[in-house]
C-alpha cells in the first residue's frame, strides 16, 4: 500500500478495521454504551411491566411485548450485522469484520431463544397453541437453526480464515430466512402472526402511546445491550486471535 491509499484510509471508517485502532475505539465505547443498555433496558422493563395497565384484549399478557419485540428485533437485525460483516470479510479480507460477525452470532442466538420463549408464552393464551407453523413463526425458528449452523461451523473448523470463508458463506444464504422473518405478515396474509406494531416503513402504529413509549426505551435499550455484548465478544475474539498468532510464532 502507498503513503497515499494509507492516507486516505486513515481518514475512512476502514481504519478502523486495524485491530489497534478498533480495540482503541471500542475501550472508549464500551462504558457509555453498557451505561446506556442497562439504564434504558431497566427503564422500559420497570415501565412496562409496572407503570401500565391490560390491554382490554389480550389482558396482561400485553406486557410481553416489552422482552419479546426488541428481542426479536435484535434476532434479526443481529443476524443482519452478521451478513454485512461477513460481506466486507470476503470483499475487503479485513479479519475484525469476520471476528464481529462471530461475536455477533451468539448474542443473535440468544435474542432468537428469547424471542421464540416469549412467542410461545404468548401465543399460547392468545391461540390455544405454544406453536403454529405460521409463516414468520417458521421463517424465524429456521433463522435460529442457521445461527446454531453458523456457531457450530466455526468451532469445527481448526483454519480460521477458512472458517470464516465458509462461515460468511452460510451468513449470506441465512440472511434470506432474517428478512423473511420481519417481512413474513406482509408475503402471507394467512399467518396467525400479528402485523408489525410499529411499522417502520409507513410510519404508523397499532399500538397506543401508553404501551408505546416503554416499548421505544426497551427496543432502545435492547439494541444498546446487543451493542455492548457483541463489542465486548469482539474484543475477546481480536485478543485470542493475537494470542494464537503468538503461539504460532513461538512453536514454529
Amino acid at each position: 500500500m502507498d503513503e497515499t491509499e494509507t492516507s486516505s484510509e486513515r481518514k475512512s471508517l476502514w481504519q478502523y478495521a486495524n485491530p489497534r485502532k478498533f480495540m482503541d475505539l471500542t475501550a472508549t465505547m464500551l462504558p457509555w454504551v453498557w451505561a446506556l443498555a442497562v439504564g434504558l433496558t431497566a427503564l422500559g422493563l420497570v415501565w412496562g411491566f409496572f407503570f401500565t395497565g391490560d390491554d382490554f384484549r389480550m389482558g396482561s399478557t400485553v406486557k410481553i411485548i416489552y422482552i419479546h419485540v426488541p428481542s426479536a428485533l435484535m434476532a434479526i437485525n443481529g443476524y443482519i450485522l452478521m451478513f454485512l460483516a461477513s460481506l466486507v470479510w470476503l470483499i475487503r479480507r479485513h479479519h475484525v469484520s469476520a471476528l464481529v460477525a462471530r461475536a455477533a452470532a451468539p448474542v443473535g442466538l440468544v435474542m432468537t431463544l428469547i424471542g421464540l420463549a416469549t412467542g410461545a408464552i404468548w401465543g399460547q393464551p392468545m391461540w390455544g397453541t405454544w406453536w403454529a407453523w405460521d409463516p414468520r413463526l417458521t421463517a424465524f425458528l429456521i433463522l435460529c437453526l442457521f445461527y446454531l449452523g453458523y456457531i457450530a461451523l466455526w468451532s469445527a473448523l481448526s483454519d480460521p480464515d477458512l472458517a470464516a470463508d465458509l462461515t460468511s458463506i452460510l451468513a449470506i444464504v441465512g440472511s434470506v430466512f432474517a428478512f423473511l422473518s420481519r417481512y413474513a405478515t406482509q408475503f402471507w396474509n394467512q399467518g396467525l402472526h400479528q402485523g408489525t406494531s410499529v411499522p417502520v416503513a409507513t410510519g404508523g402504529r397499532s399500538i397506543d402511546d401508553v404501551f408505546f413509549i416503554p416499548l421505544a426505551i426497551s427496543m432502545v435499550g435492547f439494541f444498546f445491550l446487543f451493542l455492548a455484548l457483541v463489542l465486548t465478544r469482539a474484543r475477546t475474539e481480536v485478543r485470542a486471535r493475537r494470542l494464537s498468532v503468538l503461539r504460532a510464532r513461538q512453536a514454529a
